[in-house]
């Protein structure tokens, strides 16, 4: 597997691929790449795995997702590279482009995922999130995206946001959209 990123194909080497016991998981390849200082306190690459094929649902069989966790550097260079924000962001996506119908391919790729762990961090502590739950909310926001979700549109965005709520509800997460009460 390579990444969709050109920019990134060559620090993008598949760090370890492990097949899922869950139903859904088995069905979906997700490569995990990234530096071992960035990727600790990484979720291990079965949750990954589980979160990312419940946002896929059925669709998951069969489809392959390269997942890259990354430092704030290289988060605010592919966002300004490809977004034209010049901060680190908490995660992209970049979808793969179609394969031909005639492909014969035994994996649909998806495209890539881009975390980018410092920010997600920052962002679940100041929003007393729990950090799993955190990671959860963005491999399911992403892993979305790659499937066709979108929010520039305000009907697209509640249309997103309602899948994200009860993909992660079923998962056993609160409403990430919800603001919490101090206690």
């Amino acid at each position: 597997m390579s990444c969709v990123i050109r920019s990134c194909n060559a620090s993008c080497r598949p760090m370890k691929s492990v097949a899922a016991s869950h139903r859904a998981a088995a069905a979906l390849r997700l490569e995990l790449s990234g530096s071992a200082s960035v990727r600790r306190g990484a979720p291990a690459l079965r949750l990954l795995r589980q979160w990312a094929a419940a946002a896929l649902g059925r669709t998951a069989a069969g489809a392959e997702i390269a997942l890259r966790v990354v430092g704030a550097a290289e988060s605010r260079r592919l966002n300004r590279r490809y977004r034209d924000q010049d901060k680190p962001t908490n995660v992209l996506s970049f979808p793969a482009p179609a394969l031909p119908a005639a492909s014969q391919a035994a994996l649909r790729p998806l495209g890539d995922l881009v975390i980018c762990a410092a920010v997600l961090a920052r962002e679940a502590r100041e929003q007393a999130k729990p950090l799993r739950a955190h990671w959860a909310h963005l491999v399911v926001h992403g892993t979305l995206h790659l499937a066709g979700y979108d929010h520039v549109r305000d009907a697209d965005a509640q249309r997103m946001e309602r899948r994200e709520v009860r993909v992660l509800r079923a998962l056993g997460f609160p409403n990430p959209y919800r603001q919490r009460t101090p206690t």
